[in-house]
């Protein structure tokens, strides 16, 4: 089929994204809405004396100022924590509330402190300014290891120490005596840096409340709908979360950082229940940096064992992660569930072991980002194998290849209880070196212009599509429309464009003809998530092969009467039923409408992961007189099991690579130690990467069908970002290995690379 699975089909909603026709939250209007506007603490740790409104509430325009005392008036909840875990001592996590107004103490910069709603967007932002805030500043930290340091700020009298959670996978006494027994043992400390997420389109949310029914309407920018509504509701408000519709139009960009609630979507639909009247809320980009879910920020001691032939013998990771200054609903996930089980990445290491301290510290909360997790996992162990190389003489290449895990052990399980389906690493490996002419860069490692080159290998491996359940509906009317239901939520990975190729191929009717809506918990799905961990094509893929399964299925039976034959004789192809040997058939949308209509309803449950890899491969020139680094060439293989487009796949591919490089080479988040001041608040101050940081990226597949799912299918959204940091910073070291700099953390930035080639030089 001409526009079918496995074809390059253009995306369908990309015209109305270019043209400016896309519908996002901040494009819809309300009758008689309102603006709100969100105060914010000034410190990023303190008690708090007063939050004096009076002043506030009688300005022009002004319609209510809420504070934490409101709140606690009107029994509203908390945000919920949804990953809970025991420490590895024994006991629950504590869990301080995370309310949606500060009360008692701010715990970092940006914290909520009060909401604000007036006629008018300016209004509600003069009114604002006119809060007074009194608040007893405390010192700050900002560090993991500072945090847990003897005489440190307490953040939470329910975390003695600053300890959110220690956690371990993994025998630790097993992993010291294998180490101890192994004939080298190379170590590595690494940070891996704090991100802001950045998404092009900032977090906003418009809450409604009918009195009548009284039932609440949640307009926003979500990454799942239902996740929103599932995860929020109930706990803040009490009600039954079947009272809260909640509404995600066009997105802009998720990351991770829009899959879970925040106090300004709680807050939006509490002011709307007393106002009666619609209450909108839009964060600025200055909001962002101090409000969004950041990610990434730890720092990990890491020790590899080697036998005399080089084989791996042991793993050992310990991890000092920031929780930041409330916890998020997956904030304790990514340094846990997410990243060490996948530590010993493609090789075999017999015992693998994770120590994980947890901290609270006096900056915004962290969650997921991009890979959540995994991007932390792949980073650690392709430096800590480049480093491993070096140190024993041998190549990256050929110190990867006598460990990689081989097809024939497949399905092979992991010493952190793992299991890989599929996968030929080495045969994606060899792809990946011989497109991008590994052999060959000995030749242009000398072009006589003074430049530092070299070019690093990241091997990433990831687990996506983790186990839970998804539903899609497809209906078709009598009057020859074909709408498909999903519960997975586009923020611009081209989900339409997939889903409408699958449904068209199933069903043989146009892709013009079929209509995707999503983003609505009204829809009628059986189940519904969201999109995290790269699920929306193996869940909701599974969900729609089921879904266009049944509806064929009452067809065929509507069929098999209209005709009088029997069902098991018919045939079906390119949207015609047909009886062999004759010339009876019927079109699928005659018979929709014969019969007023046809519906299939698909409730697919993945039972296990999948394990998208690959291998990236960057070139680097570094100038030597100033640090800057160029990145002369990327490539990439990888293995995602089937490609349904390969248009829409290159797309987050490359999407990927660009913040995996941004992470890399610019970004950092950074706040002052002592005061817990953002100082990199702005674009002014953090990096992005921008199109001429990067080159044009050569990316090919070599895949090997995942056998978790019946399409076959291995998450690919979040692999881009996952492989590109190894690769990146293992060329640039490479590069400078000439001068004895064996590590650099992320940002490489031109700064921090011209000051270790000085000290390099210098002798330092």
């Amino acid at each position: 089929m001409k526009f079918g699975v496995g074809q390059p089909f253009r995306r369908v909603e990309d015209l109305r994204f270019i043209t400016g026709t896309g519908r996002f939250t901040d494009d819809l209007r309300y009758e008689g809405e309102s603006f709100a506007c969100v105060v914010r603490a000034p410190v990023a740790h303190g008690v708090i004396r007063a939050v004096e409104t009076q002043a506030a509430r009688a300005m022009p325009g002004v319609l209510a100022v809420y504070t934490a005392t409101d709140l606690s008036a009107d029994a509203i909840g908390a945000l919920p924590v949804v990953i809970v875990l025991d420490h590895a001592e024994g006991g629950r996590m504590p869990l301080p509330a995370h309310t949606l107004l500060a009360a008692g103490k701010v715990r970092y910069l940006g914290e909520p402190l009060a909401f604000v709603v007036a006629e008018t967007a300016l209004a509600a932002l003069e009114a604002a300014e006119a809060v007074a805030i009194d608040i007893d500043d405390l010192p700050a930290v900002v560090e993991p290891a500072a945090a847990f340091a003897d005489g440190a700020p307490l953040l939470f009298d329910e975390a003695p120490g600053n300890l959110a959670l220690h956690w371990q996978l993994g025998d630790i006494g097993e992993v010291d005596a294998a180490l101890a027994a192994s004939d080298r043992v190379v170590e590595l400390e690494l940070i891996n840096n704090r991100i802001v997420v950045s998404s092009m389109e900032p977090r906003n949310a418009i809450g409604l409340y009918d009195g009548e029914t009284r039932q609440f309407t949640l307009v926003t920018g979500s990454q799942g709908s239902h996740m929103i509504r599932d995860f929020m509701f109930e706990g803040v408000f009490g009600l039954p979360a079947a009272k809260l519709r909640v509404v995600t139009p066009d997105v802009g960009g998720g990351f991770g950082m829009k899959a879970i609630p925040y106090p300004e979507q709680a807050l939006v639909l509490y002011a709307a229940r007393k106002l009666g009247r619609p209450v909108r809320w839009q964060s600025s980009r200055a909001e962002a940096f101090l409000s969004d879910t950041q990610g990434r920020d730890n720092a990990s001691r890491a020790t590899l064992g080697l036998d005399t032939q080089g084989r791996f013998t042991a793993l050992k990771v310990e991890t000092l992660a920031s929780a930041g200054g409330a916890l998020s609903a997956f904030g304790v996930y990514c340094p846990t569930l997410s990243g060490p089980p996948m530590a010993p990445g493609v090789y075999r290491i017999p015992v693998v072991a994770t120590d994980v301290r947890i901290a609270y510290t006096n900056n915004a909360p962290m969650d997921a980002y991009r890979g959540a997790g995994r991007p932390e996992a792949a980073y650690l162990i392709e430096r800590l194998v480049d480093k491993a190389a070096r140190d024993i003489g041998m190549s990256p290449i050929a110190l990867r290849e006598i460990n990689m895990i081989a097809p024939d052990d497949m399905p092979h399980r992991t010493a952190t209880g793992v299991v890989y389906d599929s996968g030929d690493f080495p045969a994606v490996m060899k792809a990946g070196l011989r497109a991008a002419d590994w052999d060959g860069f000995p030749a242009r490692r000398e072009r006589g212009d003074g430049a530092l080159r070299g070019i690093g290998l990241g091997y990433y491996i990831e687990r996506t599509g983790v186990p839970g359940k998804e539903g899609a509906v497809v209906q078709i009317g009598a009057d020859g429309t074909f709408v498909v239901h999903v519960g997975t939520q586009s923020t611009g990975q081209g989900h339409e464009t997939t889903y409408v190729q699958m449904a068209a191929q199933a069903l043989g009717v146009d892709p013009e003809r079929i209509t995707v809506k999503t983003g609505d918990t009204d829809q009628p799905l059986p189940s519904a998530g969201g999109t995290v961990a790269s699920r929306s094509m193996v869940h909701g893929g599974g969900a729609l092969r089921l879904a266009t399964g049944a509806v064929l299925g009452k067809a065929s039976r509507e069929v098999a009467l209209l005709l009088a034959v029997d069902e098991r004789e018919l045939e079906f192809d390119g949207g015609v039923f047909r009886v062999p040997g004759s010339n009876r058939h019927i079109g699928l949308l005659e018979v929709a409408a014969q019969v007023g209509g046809l519906e299939g309803i698909g409730d697919f449950e993945q039972l296990a992961g999948t394990f998208p890899n690959g291998a990236h491969v960057c070139e680097v020139a570094v100038d030597p007189e100033t640090g800057h680094i160029t990145v002369e060439r990327y490539t990439v293989v990888d293995d995602f099991g089937r490609t349904l487009n390969p248009l829409v796949l290159s797309g987050q591919v490359h999407g990927g690579i660009a913040q995996g490089i941004g992470q890399a080479m610019i970004e950092r988040t950074v706040y002052d130690p002592d005061s817990g001041q953002l100082l990199s608040g702005s674009f002014m101050d953090y990096g992005l990467p921008r199109a001429d940081d990067l080159p044009f990226f050569d990316v090919s597949t070599h895949n090997v069908p995942c056998t978790t799912n019946p399409l076959g299918i291995k998450g690919a959204g979040e692999a881009g970002a996952i492989g590109a940091p190894p690769a990146f910073v293992n060329a640039v070291m490479d590069a400078l290995a000439p001068l004895g700099i064996a590590h650099l953390d992320m940002p490489l930035t031109p700064a921090r690379v011209w000051q270790a080639i000085r000290e390099a030089k210098d002798g330092v």
